[in-house]
């Protein structure tokens, strides 16, 4: 059972780092960027002459680490899975810098038999100057955790796709080494390239990173509305609902609203949904939400 008293203290370290274009240029080649050469946008987040760094990218950048494995917080670690995503760009991500960010529990849900969800934010500043590039909003879903009947915390709410027919549909083709290569994000958890780890875990081969997933989402973001212009994304959220197998072909669906475009991601060899609840914040003119203000 969780412990919230201690989840309601914790502090984070101050989280710091530095990345170049080397980093950006790799996460944009995870995600399948530079797959068609001719692709003048693509080679603008693959190649250093006027580099440009994928919104998403954001998310990787000054991970706090598998902070949660602190004996006292009491979080049951091989019960818990990846839940939601969210990253708002106070301004658009440089694609090299020396950033640091501070971290704080957000929120933290009973949802009972169900389990626990714990919200973690971050807010990545730039060094020297101190400005805030962006928020980022980690939830963790925790299977084995829940039932200590108190919450705490701003949570946000997820909205469902529209229920009418999507106005963009756009397929996404992962590559069969896509999880190989992820990891090279530092995301080393053998989950997606040990066959027996990923067995012990109930899967008969490695999975696709929940983040790669969401990532694509970006990349189809950029590709079917944005026409590669990455300043126009401000923000992108989804919740995980099912895991990607290396190799299958990610179909968007994708809605148009005022500012914005809400998604939905789907294998349809399998007939599952795999990222849904997705909205994405476009051009410029908004605020922040309340759990995305800068600490």
């Amino acid at each position: 059972m969780l412990n919230v008293d201690a989840l309601e203290s914790w502090e984070f370290p101050l989280l710091e780092q530095t990345y170049g274009p080397r980093e950006t240029m790799l996460y944009a080649a995870t995600l399948g960027f530079g797959r068609d050469p001719l692709c003048a946008g693509q080679l603008r987040f693959v190649y250093e002459k006027s580099l440009a760094a994928v919104p998403s990218f954001a998310a990787i950048l000054c991970h706090p680490g598998r902070w949660t494995a602190a004996p006292d917080l009491g979080v049951t670690l091989n019960k818990t899975v990846h839940g939601e995503q969210r990253v708002f760009l106070h301004q658009p991500l440089p694609p090299a810098g020396e950033i640091v960010a501070t971290a704080r529990v957000q929120a933290v849900q009973d949802k009972g038999e169900k389990g626990a969800l714990i919200h973690a934010a971050r807010t990545i500043r730039d060094r020297a100057t101190g400005a805030p590039l962006a928020t980022i909003l980690h939830s963790t879903f925790c299977r084995a955790d829940g039932g200590f009947g108190r919450d705490f915390g701003s949570v946000p709410v997820a909205e469902s796709v529209p229920a009418r027919a999507p106005d963009l549909v756009l397929d996404i083709e992962t590559r069969p080494e896509a999880a190989v290569l992820y990891r090279l994000n530092n995301d080393l958890n053998p989950l997606h390239i040990d066959p027996d780890y990923a067995a012990r875990a109930g899967f008969d081969r490695p999975i696709l990173h929940g983040l790669c997933t969401w990532g694509l989402a970006a990349r189809a973001m950029l590709e079917g509305v944005l026409d590669y212009d990455e300043t126009q994304l401000r923000s992108i959220e989804a919740r995980f609902s099912r895991p990607v197998f290396p190799g299958e072909t990610v179909r968007f669906q994708i809605w148009h609203q005022d500012g914005l475009c809400r998604f939905r991601a789907r294998v349809e060899a399998r007939d599952v949904v795999v990222l849904d609840a997705g909205r994405c914040l476009l051009g410029d003119g908004h605020e922040a939400p309340a759990y995305m203000v800068p600490a």
